[in-house]
């Protein structure tokens, strides 16, 4: 899934700076998540998130990548992580 998503999706969002560090699904209380962590040389302010998001979410439901998910959850990194 996270070669597909990239592949989908990076090209759109590098105007913005960013990339996609990591793709993952969880579940927390029964909600299952897809997880689109991303990433950038330089700090990733909630505007940067909130226009990664609206290039992302048509994407995702294009491709019908979010049927079996209950949240799409797109966020930036946090620093420090490996």
């Amino acid at each position: 899934m996270e070669e597909k998503v990239k592949a989908l999706v990076e090209d759109k969002i590098k105007d913005l700076g960013l990339f996609v560090s990591s793709v993952y699904y969880s579940t927390e209380e029964g909600v299952k998540s897809l997880n689109i962590e991303l990433d950038s040389d330089e700090v990733i302010d909630v505007n940067k998130i909130t226009e990664a998001t609206k290039i992302i979410n048509p994407i995702m439901d294009e491709n019908n990548l979010c049927d079996d998910i209950d949240v799409l959850d797109i966020h930036s990194k946090e620093k420090g992580d490996v």
